[in-house]
């Protein structure tokens, strides 16, 4: 069976597809992946002929990819498959026109029993995790028990981005997962939504074993070149007993910067050695809110002002460069709640301070909190591609305006809060501008170039680099 995978454009390595594509290359099937800021879709399913077309899709994305589906379906009879976070958490979408069937959940095993029932001819709408489409009906079947080992998968399938995106290829930093699953019930994030769905299907957070890892990485660097590695776990620091072995091997098997996610109420200074004399370049860690009701009432952060300031200084003084992630115009919240997580930025003191405006996300406790009250224009099915620079929420033009306005300046008041008095005054109040865009792509750009992610770059490779995180949408 031929499996063609689309996607819009790669900012990063998507892990979900790669190891989609592993799976089912053991299984025997052939892959391919078709970038359409490259090429158009609907001329390679034309000419390879796929069996099956796979979308991993996010909300606000969900309706390019249907539309690309659409014009896919017109030139190709295939099978047209949905999984990632949008289906999982809006299973809604298989009534979309055009859509076959959906997958909720982690996906590898599921794939592959697709793929195989359809090239065998015995295909029947009762595959675990799946929702089919099926005589006129819409058959929706449990998830599958989780696969505890994540050793037991296949690496992930690079070779399928590689080959056909040449910046990811040229990149010298590259990115890998530890693990899957976080144990926190922050209520903005879907992972207690998804801890849920696999309540009683197996241990919820695994990780590989610390070889595994290295090993990756190691065949990484010895086939593509590499320069930083980024783990992209959503806490690299989860389990001390296996970040203490990882700080014992990968110096000496790897030995390369890197960069991780941390959580300030697990960061000590044991914790900060570790990541030191493993060679940990920098990290990010969630303040998301500064005033303490909003972060612990209603986003279930369960972490005090105290342990955030604490965790900066001991980052700073280990010489572990952070950043940090935050959200602004969150349901009823003010605009001085905003500027409340401003001024504990600003106390911080990070390399760069990430902001984006609040989105709610189907299934999420937030969302559906938001959705409940009528907080938020529209369905869930109506955001747009990037919602995050832009609220949805029910708030005054002039609010939304400000709002718009602090996301473009926002890094820009951390790292220098003596323009803090002009801009709140004068430039908060402005119309919204592609100049407040450009200063804010340019800091972010440049902060995390030499900062976060620092790498050697030739003049060619620093002006493809410029041109494609401009065209990164956040």
């Amino acid at each position: 069976m031929r499996v063609l995978f689309v996607v819009d454009q790669i900012d990063y390595e998507p892990h979900g597809i790669m190891h989609l594509s592993s799976a089912l290359k053991a299984a025997g099937h052939e892959v391919r992946l078709a970038i359409a800021a490259y090429q158009d879709p609907v001329k390679v399913a034309q000419e390879w002929r796929p069996g099956i077309v796979g979308f991993s899709v996010i909300t606000g994305s969900h309706r390019k990819y249907l539309e690309l589906n659409r014009r896919i379906k017109e030139a190709v009879p295939v099978f047209s498959a949905f999984g990632g976070p949008h289906p999982t958490f809006f299973p809604e979408m298989i009534e979309a026109d055009g859509v076959d069937g959906i997958c909720i959940g982690e996906g590898e095993e599921a794939l592959v029993d697709l793929a195989n029932a359809l090239d065998a001819g015995t295909f029947e709408p009762t595959i675990l995790n799946w929702h089919f489409k099926w005589n006129g009906e819409i058959v929706r079947n449990p998830v599958r028990r989780l696969q505890a080992d994540l050793d037991a998968l296949p690496p992930p399938d690079r070779a399928l981005i590689y080959d056909a995106d040449p910046v990811s290829r040229a990149s010298r930093i590259k990115h890998f997962i530890a693990g899957r699953g976080c144990p926190y019930r922050c209520t903005y994030c879907f992972n207690h939504a998804l801890l849920e769905l696999y309540r009683g299907k197996g241990p919820f957070v695994r990780l590989r074993s610390v070889n595994s890892v290295l090993e990756e990485v190691k065949q990484v660097r010895e086939r593509y070149g590499l320069e930083f590695v980024v783990f992209l776990d959503d806490t690299f620091i989860l389990n001390r007993k296996w970040l203490r072995e990882f700080t014992e091997l990968y110096p000496r098997a790897v030995g390369l910067p890197f960069f991780c996610n941390v959580r300030a109420n697990l960061v000590d200074e044991e914790m900060v050695q570790l990541l030191a004399r493993a060679g940990c370049h920098s990290v990010s860690m969630g303040v998301e809110v500064g005033n303490e009701q909003v972060r612990n009432e209603l986003l279930k952060r369960d972490m005090t002002r105290e342990q955030i300031l604490n965790a900066a200084r001991l980052l700073r003084q280990a010489g572990i460069q952070f950043t940090t992630t935050n959200m602004i115009g969150l349901p009823n919240t003010t605009f001085e709640n905003d500027l409340e997580t401003l001024d504990l930025n600003i106390e911080c003191k990070p390399a760069y301070a990430h902001v984006m405006i609040f989105q709610p996300y189907p299934r999420t406790a937030l969302g559906e909190y938001t959705r409940e009250r009528d907080l938020m224009y529209g369905s869930f099915d109506d955001f747009g591609e990037v919602a995050w620079d832009d609220s949805v929420l029910k708030f005054s033009p002039e609010h939304k305006r400000k709002l718009r306005n602090l996301q473009r300046f926002f890094a820009i008041l951390v790292e220098w809060p003596a323009l803090r008095p002009f801009v709140e005054r004068f430039l908060l109040n402005l119309p919204t501008n592609w100049f407040y865009w450009l200063l804010y792509k340019l800091w972010k750009g440049y902060a995390l170039k030499q900062r976060v992610h620092p790498v050697r770059l030739s003049l060619k490779e620093t002006f493809l680099l410029a041109w494609h995180f401009l065209r990164i949408k956040s």
